[in-house]
């Protein structure tokens, strides 16, 4: 069973061929959802919008990709009374997203470029790269002219 909380006030959009396995949470309730086609969001995965999944995209399970954010600069109130913020999250085209990974508001994961299972990506991935680590980091690009993946 999957939870999808989704508001007719902002978008959701699921693209053709595309899927969303069991046990997890879409909710569109602060942002858009937009999942491209032939894109697959795995087992246990949540996400909360703003967040954009383009063509092909493999995100593996209990993945969080959420762009939403809670303020807490005012200390004499609860935070969970203060407003939340939100920063649009983009997964371009044929990326993979390992198992566990957190992506965090605002970030972009370029076209093709993979994310290591447990990483915490806090900044953008440009496009052909491989991320490890919390938080992530660059350790692999592709080099178009030698046709390989080579060390950062």
């Amino acid at each position: 069973m999957t939870r999808v909380d989704v508001f007719p006030f902002n978008k959701f959009s699921l693209g053709d061929y595309a899927t969303i396995e069991d046990f997890c949470t879409v909710n569109n309730g602060v942002g858009d959802v937009v999942i491209g086609d032939h894109s697959r969001v795995g087992l246990g995965c949540v996400l909360i919008g703003p967040v954009s999944i383009g063509k092909q995209v493999i995100l593996a399970q209990n993945i969080i990709v959420s762009g939403l954010n809670h303020t807490y600069q005012d200390v004499t109130v609860p935070i969970r009374r203060q407003k939340v913020t939100t920063k649009p999250i983009v997964i371009e085209d044929d990326a993979w997203i390992g198992g566990n990974a957190v992506i965090t508001a605002g970030v972009t994961v370029g076209k093709h470029s993979v994310v290591a299972a447990g990483a915490v990506v806090t900044k953008d991935i440009p496009p052909y790269c491989i991320a490890v680590g919390n938080p992530a980091r660059i350790i692999k690009r592709y080099n178009f002219e030698t046709g390989v993946w080579e060390k950062c």
